[in-house]
């Protein structure tokens, strides 16, 4: 019986799932990545290594997220891609018809869509905070009240206040202000809520179709004030996942199992590697005027790997000696 691991490395979190054959999962962890990917990658494995059914052996593995290039490297991924495809892949199996992906993250926001099964726009929004999980996590805690409890609370308002929304550093003061005119917590709240969607909507959404069924997933998904928001704009049912926090992993997994069943074999290099010493460093390559600032990452005494250099002489040099040996 074989089982197979998605990894997706963010900024803010670290996603693993387990799936088993039929794509169920057995298991799931998120995890604060807290700065140190590699860290919470190992600590990941070494929670997945102690749950993982008995008799299951790991089939394949993939990464994806902002890390994914890092993780597949640590772990031996069979398969590598951007959070676009596994976001849609992973939508697509828990949701089939899916045509509309909304996707916000701790640090980000995303929208996919899909037509027939495949991805025919997306658009993603890394630049502005406002409406991300972050920005929620600070609001929640400058009101003295737990996140857990933000979308409840919201859903009590009887008429929510207008609040900007286009700028986190405005809607914050707006939503001072508007405490200061008196108005009640679950009115502000849910005005944030509409103020964060509309945001949304007009940055990341803009000019796209968003047609039914509609799936939220990604941390903010956890919120329900957000889900009812919209809702109330979109005029659509919006359906949240079970495991909306990690499907980014989810579709990483599949991935992976797609990746192994045309390769036959799987380059993971087992948990053992929850437990080995891992340093990444950087260095700027001054051979020409891009300047690039070449990744590298060691393990032990041994260099394993070099990228992000876009000529390719310091990753590919790595490749070849791969190769060789």
């Amino acid at each position: 019986m074989f089982g197979y691991l998605g990894v997706d490395v963010g900024s803010v979190s670290t996603n693993i799932v387990l799936l088993d054959e039929d794509e169920k999962i057995c298991d799931s962890l998120y995890i604060r990545t807290q700065g140190q990917p590699i860290n919470a990658v190992q600590k990941g494995l070494k929670y997945i290594r102690e749950r993982i059914p008995k008799g299951m052996e790991v089939g394949g593995i993939g990464t994806t997220g902002s890390g994914r290039y890092l993780a597949s490297i640590i772990v031996g991924a069979d398969s590598v891609k951007n959070e676009i495809t596994s976001h849609a892949v992973a939508a697509s199996s828990l949701v089939p018809g899916v045509q509309t992906v909304l996707e916000i993250g701790g640090q980000d926001s995303k929208i996919i869509i899909l037509r027939n099964g495949v991805v025919a726009d997306f658009a993603m929004n890394t630049v502005c905070a406002a409406g991300t999980g972050s920005f929620l996590d600070q609001q929640a805690s400058r009101l003295n009240i737990a996140i857990e409890d933000f979308g409840n609370i919201a859903l009590k308002s009887g008429n929510s206040v207008r609040i900007a929304g286009r700028c986190s550093v405005f809607a914050e003061s707006d939503m001072i202000h508007k405490q200061q005119m008196g108005h009640n917590l679950p009115d502000i709240l849910a005005g944030l809520c509409d103020a964060l969607v509309r945001n949304y909507l007009n940055n990341v959404g803009k000019g796209k179709e968003i047609l039914a069924p509609v799936v939220f997933q990604g941390g903010v998904a956890a919120n329900i004030g957000i889900k009812k928001a919209f809702e109330k704009e979109l005029g659509l049912e919006v359906v949240i996942p079970k495991n909306y926090d990690v499907m980014g992993a989810v579709g990483a997994a599949i991935l992976a199992k797609d990746a192994v069943r045309q390769t036959g074999t799987t380059f993971f290099k087992g948990f053992e590697i929850a437990e080995e010493k891992f340093q990444a460093s950087s260095f700027e390559c001054k051979d020409c005027p891009n300047l690039c600032e070449v990744i590298e990452i060691q393990g032990g005494e041994k260099l394993l790997a070099r990228w992000n250099d876009k000529c390719g002489k310091w990753s590919n040099a790595i490749a070849e000696k791969k190769k060789i040996s």
